[in-house]
Formats: C-alpha cells, sequence, structure tokens
C-alpha cells in the first residue's frame, strides 16, 4: 500500500502536467499549463530554489540527465521549443535551447548515461530528435526520425544500455546498444535502434486502438528479458516483452475507466504505476505466476498540488 507522506503547495497557476526527482533525490522539478518550470529542494523542507522561465506556451514534460554530467534538466513545450538548463549555486540558466520542430514537443527524455549526453524529443510534428552533446566542439549535434508517427509522436522512452542476459549470444558479453521506443497519435507502439549513424525502425507493435499517451521501456536490472509498458486514449495499459527487442508479445495489463496518460516502472522493472483521466494513481506487480496485480491505488486531485 502506497501511504501519502506529505503534500507539497507547488504555487503553479495551472495544471501541472508533470513532477520528477533527480537521480540523487535532492531536487524536484515540476511543468504546467502556466508556462513555468519549477524547481524545489526536497531535502531541506521542500523550499523553491528556482522559477524557470523560458517557454511561451503549456510545458508537457520534463527530464533530469544523469549527475555525472552535472546537473541538467531538459524541458518541452507547445512552443515547439526544448530547453536544457543548467545548475549552477543553486540557480538554473538556459544551457542549450533546441527549436527545430514544427510542432509541440511533447517528450524529453535523456539516454542511459553509458552512452554519453544525449537527449531524445518527440514532437507532434511526427518526428523524434536525438541531441547528442559533442565535447570536443562543445556543440548539439542533431538527428531526426522523419515521420516516425503519422498525426504526431506522443512518447518516447529509452531502452536500457545494458540487454538483458536472454537476448545475447550464450558466449558474448553484455553490449551497448541505442534503441528506443515510441508512441503516436497513429495508435501505434515504434521500437528504434542506431545502425551506422542512423536510426532505423525495428519493428511496429499494433494493438492499441487509439492515440498511444505514453511508453516506458524498463530497466533490465535482474530480468531476463525486455519489458515494455504502452498506455492509451482506448484506456488501456499493454505490457509488452521480448527475448530480443524484435519479436514482441503483448498482455493487457487493465482496462480502465478512463484515457490513461502515464505509465513509469520502479528501478528494477518488476513493478508499474499508472496514472490516468479519473484522478486515480494504481501499482501493479507481477506475480511469481507472471499475472500482474494492482497492489496499491490512491486518488490525487487538485491542479496545483503534488502528494509524496
Amino acid at each position: 500500500m502506497v501511504t501519502l507522506l506529505q503534500t507539497i503547495d507547488t504555487g503553479h497557476e495551472d495544471m501541472i502536467h508533470d513532477a520528477e526527482v533527480d537521480y540523487l533525490g535532492l531536487r524536484l522539478a515540476t511543468c504546467s499549463s502556466d508556462n513555468s518550470v519549477k524547481v524545489y529542494d526536497i531535502k531541506n523542507g521542500h523550499a523553491l530554489l528556482d522559477d524557470l522561465k523560458g517557454h511561451f506556451g503549456p510545458v508537457w514534460q520534463i527530464a533530469w540527465s544523469h549527475p555525472k554530467f552535472g546537473n541538467l534538466l531538459a524541458s518541452c513545450s507547445y512552443d515547439k521549443k526544448v530547453i536544457i538548463w543548467k545548475e549552477a549555486n543553486g540557480k538554473f540558466t538556459k544551457y542549450y535551447e533546441y527549436a527545430n520542430h514544427d510542432s509541440s514537443v511533447n517528450s524529453v527524455q535523456f539516454a542511459p548515461a553509458e552512452f554519453g549526453l544525449i537527449l531524445a524529443c518527440g514532437s507532434s510534428d511526427g518526428s523524434i530528435s536525438i541531441l547528442t552533446y559533442i565535447m570536443e566542439t562543445n556543440s548539439w549535434d542533431v538527428k531526426k526520425i522523419q515521420n516516425a508517427h503519422a498525426i504526431g509522436c506522443n512518447a518516447v522512452s529509452w531502452a536500457p544500455a545494458v540487454f538483458p542476459e536472454s537476448a545475447l549470444d550464450n558466449n558474448s558479453e553484455p553490449s551497448l546498444k541505442k534503441m528506443l521506443v515510441s508512441g503516436g497519435c497513429d495508435n501505434l507502439v515504434k521500437i528504434w535502434k542506431e545502425d551506422q549513424d542512423r536510426w532505423v525502425e525495428v519493428c511496429k507493435l499494433e494493438v492499441h486502438s487509439d492515440w498511444v499517451r505514453d511508453v516506458a521501456w524498463a530497466p533490465s536490472a535482474g530480468l531476463h528479458h525486455h519489458t515494455i509498458a504502452s498506455c492509451s486514449q482506448d484506456r488501456r495499459v499493454i505490457i509488452w516483452t521480448s527475448d530480443d527487442a524484435i519479436s514482441w508479445n503483448s498482455t493487457v495489463l487493465h482496462t480502465f475507466d478512463d484515457v490513461v496518460w502515464n505509465v513509469s516502472w520502479c528501478l528494477y522493472g518488476n513493478v508499474l504505476s499508472v496514472s490516468g483521466g479519473d484522478n486515480i494513481v494504481t501499482v501493479w506487480k507481477q506475480s511469481l505466476e507472471g499475472n500482474w496485480q494492482c497492489i496499491s491505488s490512491d486518488v490525487s486531485k487538485g491542479s496545483g498540488q503534488i502528494n509524496q
């Protein structure tokens, strides 16, 4: 059972779309339709550290980089822009701005640290941008997956850097492979991989009957296969599993009473949280027999508060 420990009054003036804690559990970032990103010190009374103003539209999602690259925070917005913010002495300044999408940017996620400083961005223009920091030139290299999803891309999520053991040959060592999963307005979940300096589609997964709103590739720690969760306006959450990241099996986790907006894995990839339009957050865990069971649910209401 998940227990409510504390409620944080964020001070946002409109709906909150995302809330993310950094890798070390020291900072909480939130973003909102009030066009702002806010950062809090959650170790010292949840004090507001900074109120970031740089977007000119609702901010849909935020993502922290691995701490080996410093305290970097990415945000994406309806204003077609991605901003990477950098912290110095408790304050955040604009580190890099990317404005090469033709429509709203809906999702951002940093790659596993083993690959370097890389950010994936999914947009309503249907494309996915891969931004890679080049240390030697202090610049960003940009590659685009054009027409990744018809009508638009709603979500992106990186595969773990090291593949599960069962995905490797018997005599091979764990290898680093850059792979992504995306979800879009074409009702599809797609798997992508980097192949000779370009991104190619590995497969498309067709089960959802409405827009895919979120995708999450599970961490591989302790797992012997790949696992992806996807959620949709069709009110379903699908669990996808694969031994080779090419052929996938699907299981309907649950059909909910309203649109499902978000899915998120725990660190070990065996517990999944789900949130949707009914204001209910449910937590699911897979039993030893392979069945998914709801182990907790909670109701969170209000546009300016976060329950922790």
